[in-house]
C-alpha cells in the first residue's frame, strides 16, 4: 500500500474533544490527511481501503508535552527511535523531548541535532523543548530568540526549579515578547532537598525523608505572581497538590496567562504504591496521598488543568536496583500514559472528552502544534484503541 492510497476508517467511535464531538462514524484519509468525517462515511469508494474498526474508538493522535530521552548522551537506556516505538505502542503520535540531555539543548546546533535525528529515526512526530538557562544551571539565560528561530517549540529548565526569583522574572518578561511558552518544574529546592517521596504517614512508616506539598506551591505561587508583573505565557509542568491547584484556579480567574499538566502517575498512583520501598514508583514530583490524587483527577475532568503528560524519564537497572534513598528518580511513561488514563475513565472517575482533551488538541495549543482534531484538513495523526480490551 503506497501513501497515495485512500483509507477509509468505518465502524468506529469518533472522539474529538476540539469540536465536542463523541459519535459513530468513519474517517477517510488520503495522502495524510483527513479529506472527510463524520457519522455519513459508512462504505468505502471505489479507490479507498476500508478498514472496519468494529467499534473502537478513534481519536486524534496523543501529543506528550514531556519525555525526557536518553539521546543524545545516554543512548544506552533509550534513542529517540526506541523512545519513538514506545510512543507509538502507546497511541502518542508527537511527543516532546526535554533539554535535560547530554549535551543540554541550550543552543540551536542541539535543536537542529533533535530535529534531524528524529527526521532520521523516529516513527512519530518529535520536536525539541530548549532549556531556559544555559546549562540548566538557573543563573544565565539561553538564547530564547535564537532557540525558537531554530524551532524549539518552549522553553523549561527540565528537572531543576529556578531558584532565583529574578532570573524567572527576567525569563518571563523575555519570552513574553517572543509569545513564548515557559514550562517550569515546580519545587522549592531547600524544602525538597534530600526528599525521596512525599511527606506523609508512608514516608514515615518507611523511614525515608520527604517533601511537603508546600515545596510545590511555594514556587508555584511565586511563578504566579511574576507571570502576572510581566504578563509571560507560564505553564507549571506538573502540578502534584490541591493546593497548587487553588493557585492556578485562582489565577485563570483573573486572566492570567497561566496553564498547568499533571503526569499520569499522579493521576493514576499514590504513595501508598510505593509499599515496601518499590524503586520503580520513585519519581518526581512525588506521588501522593488519594485526596491530592482525586483533586488532580477533578481538575483534568474540570479543564483545570490543562495538559497529561507522561513524564517519561527511562532508568536502566542499574540506577533503580538500590536502596530506595539512593535509587535513580524516572519511570517509563509514552507507552503506559494512555491505558493508565483510560482505567481512570473506566473506573468512572473522569469522562472520556476531558480526559482525551488533556492529551490531544490541548497540548496542541499550547504548544502551536499542528493536529489535535478530527476535522477536514488536519494531518492525519490518529490513535485507535478499544476500551473493551
Amino acid at each position: 500500500m503506497t501513501d497515495q492510497t485512500p483509507l477509509l476508517f468505518t465502524n468506529v467511535r469518533l472522539v474529538c474533544p476540539a469540536l465536542g464531538r463523541d459519535e459513530h462514524g468513519g474517517v477517510l484519509i488520503e495522502n495524510g490527511v483527513i479529506t472527510d468525517v463524520g457519522p455519513h462515511l459508512r462504505t468505502a469508494s471505489s479507490k479507498a481501503q476500508r478498514i472496519d474498526c468494529a467499534g473502537a474508538v478513534l481519536t486524534p493522535g496523543l501529543i506528550d508535552m514531556q519525555a525526557f530521552t536518553g539521546e543524545p548522551g545516554a543512548e544506552h537506556r533509550e534513542t529517540l527511535a526506541t523512545a519513538s516505538r514506545s510512543a507509538a505502542a502507546g497511541g502518542v503520535t508527537t511527543f516532546i523531548v526535554m533539554p535535560d540531555t547530554q549535551p543540554v539543548i541550550d543552543d540551536a546546533a542541539m535543536v537542529d541535532y533533535i530535529e534531524r535525528a528524529a527526521r532520521a529515526t523516529a516513527i512519530v512526530n518529535v520536536h525539541p523543548m530548549a532549556a531556559l538557562t544555559k546549562r540548566l544551571e538557573g543563573r544565565e539565560m539561553a538564547e530564547i530568540g535564537l532557540l525558537k528561530a531554530a524551532g524549539a517549540v518552549a522553553f523549561t529548565n527540565g528537572r531543576a526549579s529556578i531558584a532565583d526569583a529574578r532570573i524567572m522574572r527576567l525569563l518571563l518578561d523575555y519570552a513574553k515578547d517572543l509569545n513564548a511558552l515557559v514550562v517550569h518544574y515546580p519545587e522549592e529546592q531547600t524544602l525538597a532537598r534530600g526528599a525521596v517521596m512525599n511527606d506523609g504517614e508512608v514516608a514515615t512508616r518507611l523511614g525515608v525523608p520527604g517533601a511537603a506539598c508546600e515545596a510545590e506551591t511555594i514556587i508555584v505561587d511565586r511563578d504566579v505572581r511574576l507571570a502576572a508583573l510581566t504578563g509571560g505565557r507560564y505553564h507549571a509542568a506538573t502540578v502534584s497538590c490541591a493546593a497548587s491547584l487553588d493557585v492556578i484556579a485562582a489565577a485563570k480567574r483573573r486572566r492570567l496567562e497561566v496553564t498547568c499538566g499533571a503526569a499520569i502517575a499522579n493521576l493514576a498512583l499514590t504513595e501508598a504504591d510505593v509499599g515496601p520501598y518499590r524503586t520503580y514508583f520513585k519519581v518526581k514530583p512525588p506521588l501522593r496521598t488519594e485526596d491530592e490524587r482525586r483533586a488532580l483527577v477533578a481538575g483534568v475532568a474540570s479543564g483545570l488543568i490543562d495538559v497529561i503528560v507522561s513524564n517519561h524519564d527511562p532508568q536502566d537497572v542499574d540506577g533503580k536496583r538500590l536502596p530506595f534513598e539512593e535509587a535513580a528518580y524516572g519511570a517509563i511513561g509514552l507507552e503506559t500514559m494512555l491505558p493508565a488514563a483510560l482505567e481512570l475513565h473506566l473506573r468512572n472517575e473522569i469522562e472520556l472528552l476531558p480526559l482525551l482533551a488533556a492529551m490531544s488538541h490541548r497540548p496542541a495549543a499550547l504548544l502551536g502544534l499542528p493536529g489535535g482534531a478530527l476535522s477536514v484538513g488536519s494531518p492525519a495523526d490518529l490513535t485507535l484503541v478499544s476500551l473493551n480490551a
